[in-house]
């Protein structure tokens, strides 16, 4: 972590003089946006006049093209090019895990399509068609004709479990497995065991924008208009993949309706309109259907879980396992890190946590909201409570007794932990001591009642990003980075932290974003893009005030006071206008940029919480029902109270999600994902999510960056999934195992209480 200057002993943060930084603001983008002045990818225009693209996908899991004919498709009035393997241009080649410089370089690599015969999975493209309308696309894409010669294939995890081998690392930057001290012998002789296996469904993002762009080529600068997390990283794909200098491209995603994870690789809307563009010298755009979303960007993985856990009577652990099996495709790598947080949730002298992978025939997995925890925990979590009933234990007094000290696994500090006060925070407002003793005991009319509880976890990240702030001549503030906001709440956060920094009102300060050609930063991913981003504005205005400072012939800027858009030096007062006059007519301008230093590498960061969960259980058709959900979390400085606590509760709400609803099915026959649309995909509605409510600790991690937040957008997911399957069991008695937890599982299950 970069040093604050000589002049700044305290971090002016802390110091709340202009009191904006934390307070539960409306989103500064919110009138565009309810206006429609906010522009999405698929809507820019003004280019000249514009094309449309549509995919053409592969119609078997696996094997080769051996005839396309378009033919008829290229005759249709307005079509305007076919671009198959046969005439597409020449792109780089494909870049593989292992063939990278590192793990997050992933993000950034070379990603072509259309360049040979293979079919590596159903819906791969095959053919790009574009033509003068969307509708003219559509109909032409379905007049291509592909012959193939199919191969062997293989799409279900439980069918090729045989086969799981153990990956060099989890993604680069992960251990494959951990071992210390001697897990076998201790799990042997512990008196209480719990020895389960738990299975979780393939899932996919479904944000409300499908991957969609335009794409522009102008000369021999090439600007694609994007739905991207990650807008420096889709630059360089764009670029490696078209051979073209890096500073040749440029894209821009100023707002996003959404990615979860599946906008951080740049796709094959971004990669063939951009061939095409080139090709046409024309705009071209394109939007996924919903359908193709689901094999053109990426999914979770399906997991087979095992988890076992061995305590002595008084519920200390003593033997704790968790052993996962996930997918990745046939043609590349990726490992959900499903065993990770476990290494540091609980204390436990012996343990063991194991990754390993199945080669399927499907679209490449990748990062899907909470990689790892949110699926890994809907196992964990469940063992946990089946734990505490073995020991007649109360679910957080089990997870207290083992709450470590320090890392279990590394001996590292923890940067900071309030998991324990959670726990308290939470069971006292939940009303936890009203938790049923006994599942199945207690009943209000048709439906049986049942309490249930997990921890959340989820690592705290940091990725380097640099920013530029300005003051003009008036005294306005204008921040810029290349950081995207894909509906959580960057520009508010960042208009925040500027504020704050600089001592203006809010209605002075603008935040730039969603521009490659901005100062680099990380994108929004991994829940790191707050504290990354913001650092890097904040270390802009503190640069900034420096400049100030110098301009007004100070030593540095400890002389200054600056609030509420006046500057006070040498004992007298100017407006910031007033200033600039004075000292620097042109206004002035600085850079900041943050590096992870030290503090990640000598302490385990994470930022904790434990959600609660009240649900119901229809006596007569086992139908789950959610009452109320509670989470209560610790994630250093909150940025704006009101942006974390939506997405606090949409996470709850994705847990509760992955609880009762998600679940991709494939039809194994023809390796397809068979409801892959938002009719057949499930999840809650509104009528699902009653009585959701998130609260936050106060707390200030000085170990995670100057701004002492943590991430938190991906917290909530974490655990919420088993505190309600757990409070189901509490309800009616049933341990399902195997998630979504449906109403078959339940009424089917024959420990399920006789509605006689």
């Amino acid at each position: 972590m970069s040093e604050l200057g000589p002049g700044y002993p305290r971090n002016i943060l802390d110091e709340d003089l202009q009191g904006v930084l934390g307070r539960p603001l409306p989103r500064v983008d919110g009138p565009r946006k309810v206006s429609g002045e906010a522009t999405y990818a698929y809507e820019y225009a003004g280019h000249g006049k514009t094309a449309y693209g549509m995919i053409v996908g592969a119609n078997v899991p696996k094997g080769r093209v051996v005839d396309i004919d378009t033919a008829e498709a290229a005759r249709i009035p307005g079509v305007l090019l076919v671009m198959t393997h046969r005439n597409t241009a020449e792109q780089a080649d494909y870049v593989g895990l292992y063939d990278l410089p590192h793990a997050f370089a992933a993000y950034s690599a070379a990603r072509p399509f259309l360049n040979d015969d293979q079919v590596r999975y159903q819906g791969e493209p095959v053919a790009f068609v574009v033509a003068e309308s969307f509708e003219i696309a559509r109909d032409a894409a379905a007049r291509v004709k592909v012959a193939y010669e199919a191969a062997p294939h293989s799409t279900r995890l439980k069918g090729a479990v045989q086969t799981a081998y153990a990956p060099q690392t989890v993604r680069r930057f992960l251990e494959t497995d951990t071992h210390i001290g001697d897990f076998a012998a201790a799990f042997a002789e512990a008196p209480v065991q719990v020895d389960a296996t738990y299975e979780t469904p393939f899932q996919h993002h479904n944000a409300i924008e499908p991957n969609s762009c335009m794409a522009v080529w102008d000369g021999d600068v090439m600007t694609v208009y994007a739905s991207a997390q990650l807008v420096v990283d889709c630059r360089e794909t764009i670029a490696s993949t078209l051979k073209l200098p890096a500073d040749k491209v440029r894209v821009i995603a100023r707002f996003v309706g959404g990615g979860f994870g599946g906008k951080l690789s740049t796709e094959a809307d971004a990669v063939l309109s951009a061939l095409a563009a080139r090709a046409l010298g024309r705009p071209v755009k394109t939007a996924l259907l919903r359908q193709q979303t689901f094999v053109n960007a990426t999914h979770r993985t399906e997991s087979i879980q095992r988890v076992r856990l061995g305590a002595d009577r008084d519920g200390h652990l003593t033997a704790l396992a968790h052993e996962a099996i996930g997918h990745t495709g046939a043609f590349d790598e990726f490992t959900e890190q499903i065993a990770d947080f476990g290494r540091s949730l609980y204390a436990a002298p012996n343990r063991l946590t194991t990754h390993r992978l199945v080669q399927l025939d499907l679209p490449m997995p990748g990062d899907m909201r909470a990689p790892g925890e949110a699926i890994g925990m809907l196992a964990f979590e469940q063992a946990m409570d089946e734990l505490a009933e073995k020991l007649g234990l109360d679910p957080i007094e089990l997870r207290v007794r083992n709450e470590p000290t320090v890392h279990p696994e590394t001996g590292k500090p923890f940067s900071s932990r309030q998991l324990v006060a959670c726990y308290r925070e939470g069971a006292r407002r939940f009303g936890w001591d009203q938790r049923p003793a006994r599942p199945a005991s207690r009943r209000e009319g048709r439906w049986l009642i049942g309490y249930g509880m997990a921890a959340a976890i989820r690592t705290n990240f940091m990725a380097p990003s640099q920013a530029r702030a300005r003051l003009a001549p008036d005294g306005r503030l204008t921040v810029q980075t290349a950081m995207t906001d894909i509906g959580t709440g960057t520009y508010t956060i960042l208009t925040q932290i500027a504020a704050e920094a600089m001592g203006l009102p809010l209605d002075q300060v603008v935040a730039e974003i969603g521009d490659s050609d901005l100062p680099p930063a990380p994108g929004s991913g991994g829940s790191w893009g707050a504290g990354s981003s913001g650092s890097g504005v904040y270390y802009a205005c503190m640069a900034l005030r420096d400049r100030m400072a110098q301009a007004a012939g100070l030593n540095n800027a400890a002389g200054l006071q600056i609030r509420d858009g006046q500057v006070t030096i040498g004992g007298r007062t100017l407006s910031m206008s007033g200033f600039l006059a004075a000292y620097a007519q042109e206004g002035l301008e600085a850079h900041g940029q943050i590096t992870p230093g030290r503090e990640m590498e000598d302490y385990s960061q994470a930022s904790y919480g434990a959600t609660f969960a009240e649900m119901a259980v229809d006596i007569d058709t086992g139908e789950p029902r959610l009452r109320r959900l509670l989470g209560v979390f610790a994630a250093g400085r909150i940025l704006n109270a009101r942006t974390a606590r939506s997405q606090a509760i949409g996470g709850l709400i994705w847990g509760l999600g992955s609880a009762l609803h998600e679940e991709t099915f494939v039809d194994e026959r023809l390796g397809r994902f068979m409801n892959n649309d938002l009719g057949g995909y499930h999840f809650p509605a509104h009528a699902d999510a009653v009585d959701v409510e998130a609260v936050f600790l106060p707390e200030l991690d000085d170990k995670s960056n100057p701004l002492k937040s943590k991430g938190l957008g991906e917290l909530a997911i974490c655990g919420s999934g088993a505190a309600v399957a757990n409070a189901i069991y509490n309800a009616c008695g049933v341990r399902v195992r195997s998630y979504p937890v449906t109403l078959d599982k339940l009424i089917l299950d024959p420990a399920f209480p006789d509605a006689g």
